[in-house]
């Protein structure tokens, strides 16, 4: 058949895409006088292009989504055969592997009991936003209906969930946002002297830092404040660790003035970070917690909100009231592909023992990247936690003058010549687009971080010097 797709030649491929596809994230005007590219396979924590070129990928599908790697047949072996028995029934309904999915998840997440499924981590955020606003109304005659979202932190590309993202350049142009959602100071250690905080460090600092919410949350009148949404590790605005007594100063302050705490763990969740959840690694003790990308690697579309006993019964206390449950519907909630997929990929993190692999690859990345200041100047921050790294790019360490977006994107394309895939901040925070990110598989192997780890050396030489 004339145009037909083979293996040999993918030319009609390739054609196809620069007619017809609107690539994420991507300015099309280089499609003009170049091809894109097209990921045609991978396999464990490799993908090959059309050209059959090979990268290790280091940010797992781009978007630190594929967990446990490419190319797992049993977790497409679980769909395929949970679409032949049934492959759709709206969320109204239960279903087999939904049941067992929640059942399964929820044993990963002591104090948690209810889990509400969707199709992107955009929505799951959603669902807390809207919970949160219902309560408000159930609870304090609409009062309580302000929504704190951290400087630096992202919660999705839906209008709602960027009216919660703290990303000037992830929002720019796309306002008027929903109103009543109030940001709060980022916690960014390296670049306290942004915060006025710059005499303080360790455990202080960090207490300083929550204690900026509570100005926050005074000055807007706690009276208003309904829920406090954070990420554990801040992910595309640099890849932030909180400091040591920021989360229990954040609880404590919740506590007082009686704000729900919302964790987003559409990035850090399902292992990413050495726990099953980023927010365990901080005691923790959330009323919604939200995920998507890893919790079935990229196999199929799922994602959760979370929540506790407590959230849930306040949706069913009144049935004498039709408008006193919660009115919501995810369509494609009601696949079985996600909570099939997602309970395989559970499976697979708990027979191959990745929770371990990623903290003993994690330290070894990290170690590495710190080592790595000695000979490269430009490295002015080295920061995460397990297989969740960032590398900031700076001009000079005393100043802390960010290095030029474009030479930073230069290392990113360097280590793509030399078949290692890395990420960056991308379209975040204007003039500080300059944190390489790594996020690669959980089952990444010491040969392979060593490769990442050389290949971003041998690329910071090559721009740098």
């Amino acid at each position: 058949m004339q145009g037909a797709f083979t293996e040999n030649d993918l030319s009609h491929v390739v054609s196809a895409d620069k007619a017809h596809v609107w690539h994420h994230l991507f300015q099309h005007k280089a499609l003009e006088t170049a091809d894109p590219r097209i990921i045609v396979e991978g396999k464990g924590t490799r993908v090959w292009d059309q050209h059959g070129k090979e990268y290790l990928d280091a940010v797992s599908g781009g978007v630190w989504t594929v967990n446990v790697g490419y190319g797992r047949e049993s977790i497409a072996k679980a769909v395929s055969d949970q679409l032949v028995k049934l492959c759709y029934f709206a969320g109204v309904a239960g279903s087999i592997p939904g049941a067992l999915f929640s059942e399964k998840l929820i044993s990963k997440m002591p104090g948690m009991t209810r889990a509400y499924l969707s199709s992107s981590g955009s929505e799951a955020n959603e669902k807390v936003f809207k919970m949160v606003r219902q309560i408000s109304h159930k609870k304090y005659d609409g009062k309580k209906y302000k929504i704190l979202y951290r400087d630096r932190d992202y919660h999705g590309s839906t209008l709602g969930a960027m009216s919660a993202t703290g990303q000037e350049q992830r929002v720019a142009q796309y306002g008027p946002f929903a109103p009543g959602f109030v940001k709060v100071p980022h916690c960014m250690e390296y670049r306290k002297d942004q915060l006025g905080l710059e005499n303080l460090s360790g455990e202080e600092f960090g207490r300083a830092c929550a204690d900026q919410i509570e100005e926050v949350i005074l000055r807007e009148g706690p009276e208003t404040v309904g829920l406090l949404c954070l990420e554990p590790i801040t992910a595309g605005g640099g890849v932030i660790e909180p400091p040591v007594g920021y989360w229990d100063r954040v609880q404590e302050i919740c506590k007082k003035y009686d704000i729900l705490l919302h964790i987003d763990e559409v990035v850090c969740g399902v292992g990413r970070t050495g726990e099953w959840f980023g927010y365990q690694h901080f005691g923790i003790k959330p009323d919604f917690v939200t995920m998507a990308k890893g919790v079935a690697s990229g196999y199929a579309a799922i994602a959760c909100t979370v929540t506790t006993e407590e959230i849930f019964n306040i949706f069913k206390d009144d049935t004498s009231d039709p408008m006193g449950y919660f009115r919501d519907i995810s369509t494609f909630g009601g696949c079985t592909a996600g909570p099939a997929a997602a309970l395989e990929n559970i499976r697979i993190i708990e027979d191959e023992n990745l929770l371990e692999n990623v903290r003993t690859m994690g330290d070894r990345m990290n170690a590495s990247f710190k080592a790595m200041m000695e000979k490269h100047a430009v490295i002015g921050d080295v920061r995460g936690k397990g297989l969740f790294q960032g590398v900031e790019l700076v001009k000079d360490r005393d100043t802390k003058e960010p290095v030029d977006e474009a030479d930073a994107q230069k290392v990113v394309a360097e280590c793509g010549a030399m078949g290692v895939i890395i990420g960056i901040t991308n379209r975040s925070i204007p003039g500080f687009n300059n944190t390489l990110c790594f996020s690669p598989a959980l089952i990444s192997t010491a040969e392979e971080i060593d490769l990442i780890c050389e290949t971003v050396d041998k690329a910071l030489s090559k721009v740098f010097g």
